[in-house]
């Protein structure tokens, strides 16, 4: 409490004490004291009379602020005037009360401090939300790392270890076929079917294979992967599909392809699933730092709340691979004007990103 009048404390600790509250005091009557006493001590509030000799309730408001941000601050005065009354408020006080009036000052003190525990309960509430979020984040990008590093090596088994067993049942068929007599026609017919089957059955590998993890994304880079993917989709759907990049050399950055190659292959399905589309548009282009891609369609737009689902786990997972990697997503819809995707992804990441990604997909 600063106070400078012996009597005006003594009433004031009476009217706390008859409130029936359980309290000790610390009384200051100077900046000195008052400095000492914030430096030595935590209060759970601030009593401040608003005038003394040489220090004022104003000034030791700043100065305790400082420190305690979240503790309240009443002043307990004299007669003030309205515009008094304003600027303590704005500068922070939470409440102020008459010396005499000082019934009202329980009844302050217990609002102040009940005000204070629920700003103190709301401040832990979103301490731990934001730990889960970013325990989320992190489980996110883990899973994300597992499944990328799992379609890889399920690629390349089904693509070596299934696709050699094929070529060598075919190549087991042919040697079998040249060998059988000519006069066995329907046992040759069957072996040529057999041999067309493997056929299939190998071009079917090699889809599996492709779908899973495209070797033209690793081999020749992101520009290449983009264009053999909108080829594919052109043939599948009948939807043309047409890419344009200036991004000329192989990105050496795993990572960065894979974000934008996924949420092109989502972008994609979106399309299939909802915009009513006839065409596709897709622009690659480096963008300062960063590298941009564009998806634009010619479908029915998406709308607002769609954007907002958050039952649209296709569009949470976009926006979380690009932002996993420091990038943003962004969505616009016209309503029968088509609806336009725009991920931008720095090429050079912040090393605290860098750090967080690696951390986080090496983990466990």
């Amino acid at each position: 409490m600063l106070e400078d009048n012996v009597a005006d404390a003594e009433l004031i600790k009476f009217a706390l004490r008859e409130g029936g509250l359980l309290f000790s005091l610390a009384r200051v009557d100077s900046k000195t004291a008052f400095l000492r006493e914030v430096e030595q001590n935590t209060p759970d509030i601030i009593l401040l009379d608003y005038s003394l000799p040489s220090f004022d309730g104003l000034s030791a408001l700043h100065i305790a602020q400082k420190s305690f941000p979240n503790i309240p601050f009443i002043f307990v005065t004299g007669t003030l005037g309205e515009e008094v009354v304003i600027e303590m408020l704005k500068s922070g006080a939470t409440d102020y009360v008459l010396k005499n009036r000082l019934s009202r000052l329980v009844p302050a003190v217990l609002r102040a401090l009940g005000e204070k525990e629920a700003r103190e309960e709301r401040h832990h509430a979103e301490e731990r939300l934001r730990k889960s979020h970013e325990q989320l984040r992190a489980l996110s990008v883990y899973l994300q790392y597992v499944r990328e590093d799992e379609r890889i090596r399920i690629s390349r088994q089904v693509h070596d270890e299934l696709g050699q067993a094929l070529t060598g049942l075919k190549l087991d068929l042919y040697w079998l076929a040249t060998r059988l007599p000519k006069e066995l026609k329907s046992i040759q017919k069957k072996a040529k079917t057999m041999s067309a089957h493997i056929d299939t059955t190998i071009q079917t590998v090699r889809r599996i294979s492709t779908e899973l993890r495209p070797g033209i994304l690793d081999d020749l880079g992101l520009s290449a992967a983009l264009e053999w993917q909108a080829q594919e989709f052109q043939k599948r759907t009948g939807i043309k599909c047409l890419v344009v990049t200036d991004v000329k050399q192989p990105i050496m950055d795993e990572e960065l392809n894979t974000a934008f190659f996924r949420i092109f292959q989502e972008t994609l399905t979106n399309v299939i699933r909802h915009a009513q589309a006839t065409r596709v548009e897709v622009s690659l282009r480096k963008t300062g730092r960063s590298l941009q891609l564009q998806v634009q369609d010619n479908g029915r737009g998406i709308l607002e709340h769609e954007m907002n689902d958050t039952k649209s786990i296709g569009l949470l997972g976009m926006r979380e691979r690009a932002a996993l990697l420091g990038g943003t997503l962004h969505l616009k819809g016209t309503p029968g004007g088509g609806t336009t995707v725009t991920v931008k992804i720095p090429i050079a990441r912040p090393k605290e990103i860098e750090i967080a990604y690696h951390e986080n997909t090496h983990r466990g």
